[in-house]
């Protein structure tokens, strides 16, 4: 993806952002969901969050702390369960979400 960014959280955990917005990021360890290996992807509305974390076999969730926030969860060892086109689809839109008019419009052009 374009214009994306790579930088080291406070605790040495990866965040891709766009224009400085974060869009993907590896959270740490947290009370509220004591796994290492979470990643936070932003969604386009709360809408697509609830078709995520409603769907029974999606191995995508939230915490008490994400009420609110356009974000799913999904813990890196449970990846295996989501198909490659639904991942990249999910990080596009991640990307989409927090990319500029501009730059969303730009890149959705150069795709045809």
């Amino acid at each position: 993806m374009p214009h994306v960014t790579r930088v080291d959280g406070s605790k040495g955990n990866s965040i891709y952002q766009v224009g400085g917005k974060s869009f993907v990021f590896f959270r740490t360890k947290r009370p509220d969901a004591p796994f290492d290996d979470v990643i936070v992807l932003w969604v386009e509305s709360d809408a697509d969050k609830l078709a995520l974390v409603q769907e029974e076999s999606s191995p995508f969730f939230t915490t008490d702390h994400f009420n609110g926030h356009r974000s799913v969860l999904v813990r890196a060892s449970e990846l295996h369960r989501v198909g490659l086109d639904e991942l990249t689809e999910l990080i596009q839109d991640a990307w989409m979400s927090q990319a500029s008019k501009r730059r969303a419009q730009q890149w959705l052009e150069s795709r045809g």
